[in-house]
């Protein structure tokens, strides 16, 4: 796997390459003869979403290439070795995008000739730039094959280079008369999948916006599809971030867009499915943080393994669970969904009102039920009931966070003031939450322990450190919330 920085420009055939002397040393130009053959479904699934699947002979890196869409300028490039089969796509590859092609044929569509020279700027035997002039004929296949030719220039940065540097080469370009590409990739010039569908709202309506913010979220999830798939560092977490931004923001815009409850139940079952080795894990770090600021003689018997290895068997198991979710039929039913949900939603008479008023008023509604939630709970005598209330409050203030952050963009009007705030609600309430919970976790393990004849001592000392954060976190509460009520009294 690599990251992909690069510019692109569009050239014309008499482009002649700028002097880059004077912004490294200038190595090249060195030719290649490179063969690329694309994949995609029939109706071009993977084009539509701005993600290539090719196998290319020729140059320094043959093999089969997959890019995911850009983010924040940065494109995520995955490699896999040449196979005997010119027309199969890797298994491993093509298990990548089913979130995209949900079960389509990947077949060719398309074939890349190009004449590569490649100049390299480099600082003594370190790469910084690599900038390549490309000459391409490009072979659509389909009821009829045509062909197209044409140049380009990419700028693309090494791994000793910064992204200062590759601007001024970008620069010079622009000065020899290169003009930035449109284009997202070579193959965006030869296939015009069709656009994706949106739903039929009016600027500057409620509908616009929420609809919009769905679209975003929706896009996040199956961004990270492919990262859960390979169990990535932090995938996990944010697809489920992003599934249950949808949820809450279902719940939240009910009257704008309807009828959605057998999706929040999807995407709650999505979510659960995901949360497994995501607590997992988040609990496991934070036992092994615990443990290193113990002093040595603190720690005895075998804690380190049932709190760290054990646990970790645990997660690899959920996250099997998790891989057999993401090939399931229920999982890809979801996904047709939420793509029904942002191209043809079904929309309530709120979606035709201005948004400033409609959705202000949703958000004003959401920090209601925080304070009624709280108001409910602190009317409950009994501890235990109050603390499970508690957690409804802590909850509710997510759900206005969430709606507070959806809504920012487009509204303002102090929401991103107002998602701070509840979200410091729902942090405080969290850290007693998840005390709790590491309490809990401890004692079934330290029982697990004392059936095997092991020392329990370390499970206790952790114990009492987790009951003292619990315990510090209810003692604050009540200064935070005051203060946050004030705060948002004068915000709305």
């Amino acid at each position: 796997m690599g990251i992909e920085i690069e510019d692109k420009f569009d050239i014309s055939p008499e482009f002649t390459l700028p002097d880059l002397s004077g912004l490294g040393d200038v190595a090249g130009p060195k030719s290649h003869q490179l063969v690329a053959l694309y994949f995609d479904t029939a109706d071009l699934r993977l084009a539509a979403r701005g993600i290539t699947l090719r196998r290319r002979r020729g140059g320094d890196d043959a093999g089969w290439h997959l890019k995911l869409p850009k983010a924040k300028g940065v494109r995520q490039e995955i490699h896999h070795p040449l196979t005997r089969s010119a027309k199969i796509v890797p298994t491993e590859l093509a298990e990548l995008v089913r979130a995209y092609t949900r079960g389509a044929e990947l077949k060719p569509v398309a074939e890349l000739d190009t004449r590569r020279n490649v100049t390299v700027l480099l600082d003594g035997d370190t790469r910084l730039v690599e900038v390549a002039d490309d000459r391409v004929k490009g072979t659509v296949y389909g009821a009829e094959t045509t062909i197209v030719r044409w140049r380009e220039v990419e700028a693309e940065l090494l791994e000793g280079g910064t992204a200062k540097l590759l601007a001024k080469v970008g620069k010079r370009l622009r000065k020899a008369g290169a003009v930035p590409s449109q284009a997202t990739s070579k193959l965006a010039k030869l296939l015009e999948p069709a656009p994706l569908p949106t739903a039929p709202t009016e600027p500057g309506t409620a509908g616009e916006v929420v609809v919009a913010y769905l679209a975003s979220q929706v896009n996040a999830l199956l961004s990270q599809d492919p990262r859960v798939r390979r169990a990535e560092d932090d995938a996990v977490h944010q697809m489920r971030v992003a599934a249950r931004r949808l949820r809450s923001a279902l719940k939240a815009f009910k009257k704008v867009v309807t009828d959605t409850d057998h999706v929040q139940d999807e995407l709650r079952w999505l979510g659960t499915v995901l949360g497994e080795a995501r607590d997992l894990e988040v609990i496991r770090a934070r036992f092994a943080r615990l443990l290193d600021g113990l002093a040595p003689e603190l720690v005895t018997g075998p804690i380190r393994t049932r709190l760290g290895t054990d646990l970790h068997e645990r997660e690899q198991e959920a996250y099997g669970r998790i891989g057999e979710a993401l090939s399931g039929e229920r999982y890809y039913l979801l996904l047709d969904a939420l793509d029904q949900l942002v191209s043809a939603p079904s929309l309530g008479k709120a979606a035709a009102r201005p948004a400033q008023d409609e959705l202000r008023a949703i958000a004003v509604a959401g920090w209601e039920r925080v304070t009624k939630r709280y108001d409910q709970a602190q009317a409950i005598d009994d501890p235990e009931r109050r603390a499970l209330a508690m957690h409804d409050v802590r909850k509710a203030a997510k759900r206005a966070r969430y709606t507070a952050e959806a809504l920012k963009p487009s509204i303002g009007g102090g929401m991103g003031r107002l998602a701070k705030l509840a979200e410091g609600v729902q942090e405080i309430l969290g850290l007693h939450q998840d005390g709790v919970v590491a309490q809990e976790t401890l004692l079934q393990e330290a029982e697990r322990a004392r059936q095997s004849g092991e020392d329990t001592f370390t499970y206790g000392l952790l114990i009492g450190i987790e009951r003292g954060k619990a315990e510090r976190a209810d003692a604050e509460f009540p200064e935070v919330w005051a203060e946050t009520v004030k705060a948002v009294g004068k915000l709305l």
